[in-house]
């Protein structure tokens, strides 16, 4: 099931993608899907999505991130793929993974998250080498407390794609990376939520990415180093993590600071983000 957030004559509301992509079925007992997922179970979602009742086509409404405003910052995971470990640059060498055994954790402000065919603004005027990271972002579902890696998938609602969009210049000069990852508009993120019942657990799935229709990052998400269960269990037996907490679970290799020479984003490009099964996340930079 594919839940999405949308603007429907001039409100937000929760909708339900129909089965063949065609319409939006709107939920509209729910204020948002933090709402939805704190109140509801995919049995009574099954219900109204069967029902229909007041189905809008697709191309009447705009189609927002799944969750606009996160009620806390976004959990990151650095350099979670090797492919990614592997191409990037020496200042970056502390946080590989050789160096480590395990996960590099790293929030992300996101006051807004910038929506499918939205803007990324490239704040330019500060930033030089900006770059995208196309993850795959989990969302969990209810209160999460020292969980065990067997038990993790039944604390997550559903999955979507987030673009951790990143001034790299900024990231490293301050060697701590919260401000160069959370300027304003840099975490881009849907077109929707699709629940765990969607897919096998844990998820392998193609991953990649293009700029201006040019391939750059492919990968599965089988190829995570620290899996989706690991990171779940260890995070909960540290620190509760509330329903709607947003995981990203990191990006593999083919990011604009890991080519040679590195090429990184200007005014006017279009990223592509895909991730299977999920869809298509698309912006451009202005």
């Amino acid at each position: 099931m594919k839940i999405v957030t949308m603007l429907n004559d001039g409100q937000e509301q929760v909708g339900i993608l129909s089965e063949d992509g065609k319409y939006v079925i709107p939920a509209n007992k729910y204020a948002d899907v933090p709402d939805l997922m704190a109140h509801t179970d995919i049995e009574e979602l099954l219900a109204i999505a069967r029902m229909g009742v007041a189905a809008v086509p697709v191309g009447s409404v705009k189609i927002l991130a799944p969750i606009t405003e996160p009620a806390n910052d976004i959990i990151c995971l650095g350099i979670n793929y090797r492919s990614h470990d592997e191409e990037l640059p020496q200042e970056f060498t502390a946080e590989k993974i050789q160096k480590r055994e395990v996960p590099v954790y790293f929030s992300k402000r996101a006051n807004r998250c910038v929506d499918p065919d939205g803007i990324i603004d490239g704040h330019f005027d500060v930033v030089k080498k900006l770059d995208y990271e196309c993850e795959l972002a989990v969302i969990i579902g209810k209160d999460c407390k020292d969980v065990s890696e067997e038990d993790a998938e039944n604390y997550i609602f559903g999955y979507t794609i987030l673009n951790d969009v990143t001034a790299r210049d900024v990231q490293t000069a301050h060697k701590q990376w919260y401000f160069g990852k959370s300027l304003d508009t840099f975490a881009p993120m849907g077109p929707c939520i699709v629940t765990t019942e969607e897919f096998p657990f844990p998820p392998a799935l193609e991953i990649t990415c293009k700029v201006n229709g040019e391939l750059r990052q492919k990968s599965n998400t089988k190829n995570l180093v620290h899996s989706i269960p690991y990171i779940i269990s260890e995070l909960s037996h540290g620190m509760t993590l509330k329903c709607g907490t947003i995981i990203s679970t990191g990006t593999p290799a083919g990011t604009g600071v890991g080519m040679n020479p590195p090429r990184f984003l200007k005014s006017g490009d279009v990223i592509e983000c895909e991730i299977e099964g999920i869809g298509v996340l698309r912006n451009t930079v202005k």
